[in-house]
Parts: C-alpha cells; sequence; structure tokens
C-alpha cells in the first residue's frame, strides 16, 4: 500500500514504525474472511483493511481522530485472525496499538464513555479494587435491565451482568516443589487472581508434581494488557515496567527457567514487552529478556516429559482456543496434545478461528457484538456435544460460561486433575467414569 506520510511525521519512531505496517498491505482482502466484525456487520469499514486505511488517513495527516475513525476502531476486538490469515505479514498489532494511543491522545469522547473507560482503568488492574466493585455490582445488578434502555449505559449494563454472583475465596497457595533443576515464575495476575484463583493454584500443584518450583515475586502487578488495549499507553508502560522489574530481579537473583503465564491475553502482552519498551533506554533490554521468557502455561508443560496421569478421566472436552492464544502467541496444538495425552477426548469447535467476544473489555464496552459472537461460538460449541469445555483465557471462561449450561474450566485445571489434582470447582456436580492407568 502506498504512504504519504511527510518527514517530519516519520521522524516519530511510533509514526515510522506504523508507515513500515501500511507498506506491507497489498488489499488482498484475506484478512476480512477471518474478521469477526467483518463477518457479523459486513461493514469494510470493519474489517482489517478498512481499519488500515482510516488508520494510515488519520496518521498521515497527523490529525486529531474523528468520531468514524474511533467508532470503526474500537469495533476491533485485537483478536488477531488477521495476522494470522494475512499473507504479508502485516502486524496489524502494533498498528492498532498506536492508532489507540492516538486516539486516546486526540479525541475527547462523550462523558458516559470518559467515566466508564476510567472505572475500567482504575478498578479492573487492581485485585482489592476489582474485589469491592464486584461485592457492589451485587446491589446494582436489579437494575441491569434499566441501564440497558439507555444507550450511553449499555456498558454498565453488561459490566453488571457478567458480574458473578459469588466470588470464589482465594486457596492456600500449595507448597511448591524443593528447589531443583527447574524453576520458574508464575503471574499472579489481576482480573484472574479475583475471579478464579484457582487456575494458578492447580498450576502450581501440577508443576510441583513434575519437580518445578514456582515463584511469584514481590512488586507483581497488572501486565498492562487492560489498559494497554484501551490507548492508555503511559498507565501501560508503567505496568510493563514495574513486570520488568520483578522479574528481572528474580531472574539475577536464583535464576528462572520461565514465566509462566496462565491467561493468554496477559501473554501476548507480556511477549510483547520488547516492543512496547524498545524506546525506553533503561528497560528495552530487560524487556526483551522477559519476553523471551515468557510461556504460556501449556507452552511450559510440553517441554517437560510427562508422566502416565494418575486418573485419566473418560469426558468428552471441547477446546477453545483463545484468540490471544492461537493468533497472538501462535499456540494451537500443545493444549490439545496435553488434554489427549491426559486422557481427555478433545473436539476442535467449528468455526474455531472466530472470537468469543470477550476480548479484555471488549465485552463491556461492545455489548451488542459481543453477545453476537458469544452466541455464535456457544452455538458451534455446543454442536460438538462435549461434557466440559476447556480454555486458556478467564475472560473467554467468563464470556463463554455466562450462555452455556456446559461447564467451562482452565485447561490447566483439568490436566492438574488428572495428573493427581482435585476436582475442579467449575466442574460443579460433573462426574465421568474413571479411566483404567495405563500399565508402566
Amino acid at each position: 500500500m502506498q504512504t504519504a506520510f511527510t518527514p517530519e511525521a516519520l521522524r516519530d519512531p511510533d509514526t515510522a514504525h506504523t508507515e513500515g505496517i501500511v507498506r506491507k498491505c497489498v488489499h488482498c482482502g484475506f484478512c476480512t474472511a477471518t474478521c469477526p466484525t467483518y463477518v457479523t456487520l459486513g461493514n469494510e469499514l470493519d474489517s482489517p483493511r478498512g481499519r488500515i486505511y482510516l488508520v494510515k488517513e488519520m496518521l498521515e495527516q497527523n490529525r486529531p481522530a474523528d468520531r468514524k475513525t474511533v467508532t470503526h476502531i474500537d469495533r476491533c476486538l485485537s483478536c488477531l485472525a488477521c495476522m494470522t490469515t494475512c499473507p504479508s505479514g502485516v502486524n496489524y498489532m502494533h498498528l492498532v496499538d498506536h492508532a489507540r494511543v492516538h486516539i486516546e491522545r486526540t479525541y475527547r469522547r462523550p462523558l458516559p464513555d470518559r467515566l466508564i473507560r476510567l472505572m475500567l482503568a482504575k478498578v479492573l488492574p487492581y485485585p482489592r479494587r476489582f474485589r469491592l466493585a464486584l461485592r457492589l455490582a451485587a446491589l446494582g445488578r436489579p437494575f441491569a435491565g434499566v441501564f440497558d434502555g439507555i444507550k450511553p449505559l449499555k456498558p454498565l449494563a453488561a459490566m453488571l451482568r457478567l458480574a458473578p454472583a459469588a466470588i470464589p475465596q482465594a486457596p492456600a497457595r500449595p507448597a511448591a516443589a524443593v528447589s531443583g533443576t527447574r524453576r520458574v515464575a508464575i503471574l499472579a495476575g489481576c482480573a484472574q487472581s479475583v475471579l478464579d484463583p484457582g487456575i494458578n493454584a492447580a498450576t502450581v500443584r501440577l508443576l510441583a508434581r513434575f519437580g518445578v518450583e514456582t515463584v511469584s515475586p514481590p512488586g507483581e502487578g497488572c501486565c498492562g494488557a487492560l489498559v494497554h488495549h484501551m490507548g492508555r499507553e503511559a498507565e501501560a508502560l508503567g505496568f510493563a515496567r514495574r513486570m520488568v522489574d520483578a522479574w528481572v530481579s528474580e531472574i539475577e537473583g536464583r535464576g528462572l527457567e520461565a514465566i509462566v503465564v496462565t491467561a493468554s491475553g496477559c501473554g501476548t502482552t507480556i511477549k510483547d514487552y520488547g516492543h512496547m519498551l524498545r524506546l525506553d533506554p533503561a528497560y528495552a533490554e530487560k524487556a526483551a529478556r522477559v519476553s523471551a521468557l515468557a510461556k504460556d502455561v501449556t507452552e511450559y508443560l510440553a517441554t517437560l516429559d510427562l508422566p502416565v496421569p494418575l486418573q485419566p478421566v473418560d469426558a468428552v472436552v471441547a477446546y477453545h482456543s483463545a484468540c490471544s492464544m492461537q493468533h497472538g502467541q501462535r499456540i494451537t496444538s500443545a493444549p490439545k496434545v496435553l488434554l489427549a495425552q491426559a486422557g481427555f477426548t478433545v473436539r476442535d469447535v467449528p468455526e474455531g478461528h472466530l472470537c468469543c467476544g470477550s476480548a479484555g473489555t471488549y465485552n463491556i464496552l461492545q455489548p451488542e457484538i459481543s453477545a453476537t459472537l458469544r452466541d455464535r461460538k456457544v452455538a458451534n460449541i455446543e454442536t460438538v456435544r462435549p461434557d466440559i469445555i476447556a480454555t486458556g483465557n478467564i475472560g473467554c471462561m467468563t464470556q463463554i460460561g455466562s450462555a452455556t449450561a456446559i461447564p467451562i474450566v482452565h485447561t490447566v485445571e483439568l490436566l492438574d486433575w488428572a495428573f493427581g489434582g482435585e476436582k475442579p470447582a467449575g466442574l460443579g456436580a460433573f462426574e465421568p467414569r474413571s479411566l483404567p492407568v495405563a500399565a508402566d
């Protein structure tokens, strides 16, 4: 694609990087076939190709974002299916991230939108605040229908409906394996640590059985993904620097083999720290080091020589590959192979490349499109008639779980169960037959 950025504009390194991305686009349109918003809305401007044109025009002219551009960029899920499909290697993720930063700097949103975004940015990344907000949501839930009838307050209604009826208690942290040849850090996280602390607990138990010590370095917090995708660059980079400092201190102290992440949305962002902090001389090298060590939990488990499962389970599992897993991190086979090795019957979901509509805060900020995508995803899942749904991202678990009676749990919880752990709490009364353990 031809560009007309001025020499002055290209002196900005982010703009220069964006221009290089735009130039790779050859207008082929392959991205439109896999873009959830284009498939749903049928509008060229709600496709990656259309958004590339909008971003190009906005940044070439170095003009403030207008309502039209903001509308179509806001509708983007950042699912990155377009990057998996693109034959030209267009890094749409970095392009849309830059566009969102420009929008945040130059566009004044309507007051209700500003307030809701501010609330999300100041609550979700902070576990104590988030836990308190969930308690308060119980009081506001009866008013969700009222808010639904007022267009600017639809995100508030979606927020109240997504809030769980009960907040799980954080389980006691299991004892980690005695220090040995393998040692990893595990991301404590923010929203997931409140919504489902059992995920990390299962990870620690599972790794301990395999002789891997896990640590949570002091100073950890939110990885910055939530505010990063809202264009709040200063906050996102602040979170990233804090995480880099915490992990590098541990790396330089007793050493780490990997940084294990159990929320794939966080993993995609952490693996991009090297790019996000590339212009910061104090952090560029350290951030790249952290990105290189970051691994999804299934990606890390695939490097271990796993034993025969202690209690293989006779259950059909529909594996939902989160967009941040399959498109953001390009991890597609490891979770399914691990589940199959653990004794589960694994089934792929039709239209598995399409997003479920969660996408961080998307199911709050774009509730109508999100609900359409969720219902399509659930309908596809139910066609394979699974006993259980497995996925690697807490947002997908919340989104899909809100529209189906099929229990949905994290992949690592099922693996922990099969290798001697307790049945995941999210399975409720589900009791499958146990399979005979294979002889050594």
